[in-house]
């Protein structure tokens, strides 16, 4: 096909594109006039739209937020949205992380699939439609982000000052397609405690998890107690009956306990082992007296105990696009004083936000618990018989001769940022992920593979 053997013909210059914008470090940084995510960030989006320039396209950039190359004409436009920041190398590279070099048909740095390859794919994806003159009604944007890897607050910049495009996918994500992705809430559980832990048993803090997003992997609590020898005994008694991994000692005046579970996602909290689940589980089996944080012990293990889906908290929603709801506790930061626990909550693809948050506010009525800083992102789906999906679908199929299984998803893609935009590859069925990881890597049959792939999907939203 004529696309395919355009394609061919300039994958050589495409490859060495992706090689200098990845050589750059455009990991965010702090704000400089007119690079509002710092210098690296700025000097990718430069590099960008310097090389769609040179392609022929005209650029746009819009105050250092984002930028965009443009070709076409007509009222509407299709959208093509990636990004140009990257998360921080970190240590464990075989190969330089910022030297976009090749090994054994492999380019290897920070953004080859996360996302800089990618959309600088879709910017030759889109020269072949213009360089074989092929007829299209409609305006097409290669829009390059530059935040997106600390909260896309970029495309907030954009939407504010720019139309929507009427179609369009985000090359940040799997293939097939990605149609629907949960809605995301994520907020802070909070209870002044008034009452305070006495006896034989104190508990001073709980302390455990980082963030509301990922399963936490380490719990402690400290403990004053009148016989230390028969508490700690307990504690060791009550770990192997669960089969809990947990390291105590005695530290000054404490009893402390560490707790060990396994860390997830939090879109798939039933794959890790939740420490903080353990450490309340363990702790309400000791012989503390009624107080206001054994209340909240015993609150959480009847309501919450080991579930992931909601179930004892009256939340369990599910429907047959994106399954069950999640519901990962990411942390708890306990004093004598106060509680707060940090929550994700994922409810699924076409249901609402009250059908989620009415029954969990119900809920947290009985122990007088307050939400704090809650964020939401609303679910994205879109009906199988929608016309991008359509559209989409038939490009896949088409191109990989494999059918097009539609995913929907508890995480969340670029696209739920810019309207009327799904997740479209780069990452094929079967092939590992290596985003965020050291030793980040794109192979270089799929650079080519993705590159025609996209210029078919450009061409059949834009025709």
């Amino acid at each position: 096909m004529e696309i395919d053997s355009k394609v061919e013909e300039i994958k050589e210059d495409m490859i060495k594109s992706i090689q200098e914008i990845i050589k750059i470090r455009s990991v965010s940084d702090e704000e400089k006039p007119g690079k509002p995510f710092g210098e690296g960030v700025s000097k990718a989006l430069d590099k960008a739209l310097e090389i769609a320039g040179k392609l022929g396209f005209k650029t746009t950039n819009l105050d250092g937020y984002v930028g965009y190359a443009e070709y076409g004409k007509g009222k509407d436009y299709v959208g093509v949205l990636g990004h140009l920041d990257v998360v921080p190398e970190g240590k464990g590279w075989k190969y330089p992380p910022y030297g976009a070099e090749i090994h054994d048909g492999k380019m290897y740095g920070r953004g080859t699939m996360d996302d800089k390859g990618p959309i600088i794919t879709t910017l030759y994806s889109l020269k072949v439609i213009k360089d074989l003159k092929l007829p299209i009604s409609k305006r097409v944007r290669i829009i390059f982000g530059t935040n997106e890897e600390n909260g896309c607050s970029e495309i907030q910049y954009y939407n504010d000052r720019e139309k929507q495009p009427v179609l369009g996918f985000t090359p940040d994500g799997n293939y097939p397609i990605i149609y629907g992705e949960k809605g995301i809430t994520t907020f802070n559980l909070v209870k002044e405690l008034n009452k305070k832990s006495h006896g034989d048993i104190v508990i001073k803090y709980v302390e455990g998890g980082e963030r509301a997003n990922v399963v936490p992997n380490y719990c402690e609590a400290g403990l004053k107690a009148n016989d230390r020898a028969s508490v700690i005994n307990s504690i060791e008694q009550i770990s192997n009956k669960n089969k809990f991994d947990v390291k105590v000692e005695s530290k000054d005046d404490l009893i402390i306990i560490g707790v060990k579970g396994l860390a997830a996602h939090g879109s798939t909290p039933e794959l890790g082992k939740n420490a903080v689940m353990q450490m309340f589980k363990l702790l309400g089996e000791l012989k503390i007296e009624k107080c206001d944080s054994m209340s909240v012990i015993d609150f959480f293990n009847r309501y919450v105990g080991f579930e992931t889906d909601g179930k004892f908290f009256g939340t369990a929603l599910e429907d047959k696009e994106s399954g069950k709801l999640t519901f990962n506790v990411g942390a708890v930061h306990m004093s004598e004083d106060k509680v707060s626990f940090a929550l994700n909550l994922r409810y699924p693809v076409t249901l609402k936000y009250d059908d989620m948050m009415n029954p969990f506010k119900k809920r947290i009525k009985e122990l007088d618990f307050k939400i704090e800083d809650m964020v939401h992102q609303k679910p994205l789906f879109f009906p199988e018989n929608h016309p991008l999906i359509k559209k989409l679908k038939k490009v896949y199929e088409e191109q990989t001769g494999e059918k097009a299984e539609l995913l929907a998803i508890g995480g969340g893609t670029y696209a739920k940022d810019m309207d009327n935009i799904v997740a479209f590859g780069p990452i094929f069925p079967g092939e590992p992920e290596t985003i965020h990881n050291a030793n980040e890597y794109i192979k270089i049959d799929d650079i080519i593979k993705n590159a025609k792939i996209y210029a078919h999907a450009i061409y059949e939203l834009a025709k």
